[in-house]
């Protein structure tokens, strides 16, 4: 059987830290989905090839971008189709106004455009042979500070995730989750640790990488 072609795909992580613990943003898949069905899950999905021309506020960080670039990736269509999967699955907005229009839910009703400058190149993962679908998963952490709205406010939302809520890290770790979202949990606990409640999140030194291109799968470290 031939593999399925893997296409590159955004997830946003969205670090609350306003309460006795740091929280996460999750959702469940549906029984039904074709990936990853029933289980929790942060926002994200595949980008389209539309994603490239939904305007910006700002773009990723330079190092963030640079990243990107080396790894043959258009950084704004990938921080696009990140904060266009936020919205759509939850309704949240990281966002503010801009020069130009947009016609993206949400943000258009809004008068705000998308702001990449609130993400961080966190992970990458690709989706081992043999899936039904495979995904060069570029994941980006971001404070839930920078939210545009209500962060308990997931009323907008499609139906794509169920039971939207935040999650406690330390509790996040015993809903039933995808083998790469744990690894990203835990990466993310170690970073949360050390932050303060009003501290800014650092640009990391290196991003972790699960690299399944090959025979046998790789776990390195992007520069």
């Amino acid at each position: 059987m031939t593999d399925a072609p893997i296409r590159p795909a955004a997830t946003v992580l969205l670090l609350r830290r306003d309460g006795s613990e740091p929280r996460v943003v999750m959702g469940m898949r549906g029984a039904k989905a074709v990936f990853m069905p029933s289980k929790y899950v942060f926002p994200g999905g595949a980008v389209d090839a539309t994603d490239d021309a939904i305007p910006l506020a700002s773009g990723l960080a330079p190092a963030c971008a640079a990243r990107l670039r080396a790894e043959g990736q258009n950084p704004d269509a990938i921080a696009a189709a990140a904060l266009r999967e936020l919205v759509e699955e939850t309704g949240l907005m990281i966002g503010r106004p801009g020069a130009q229009a947009t016609t993206l839910p949400g943000y258009a009703d809004a008068g705000l455009l998308p702001d990449a400058s609130a993400l961080t190149y966190f992970f990458r993962a690709i989706t081992p042979p043999g899936r039904p679908r495979r995904f060069d998963a570029h994941f980006f952490l971001a404070d839930a500070n920078r939210l545009s709205g209500d962060p308990d406010d997931f009323s907008a939302a499609c139906d794509e995730l169920s039971h939207l809520h935040w999650v406690a890290l330390s509790e996040a770790r015993q809903l039933d989750l995808p083998f790469i979202t744990e690894v990203v949990l835990a990466e993310l606990a170690s970073v949360a640790r050390g932050l303060g409640p009003d501290e800014a999140i650092p640009g990391p030194a290196t991003v972790p990488f699960f690299d399944n291109r090959g025979t046998a799968p790789a776990f390195r470290q992007i520069a």
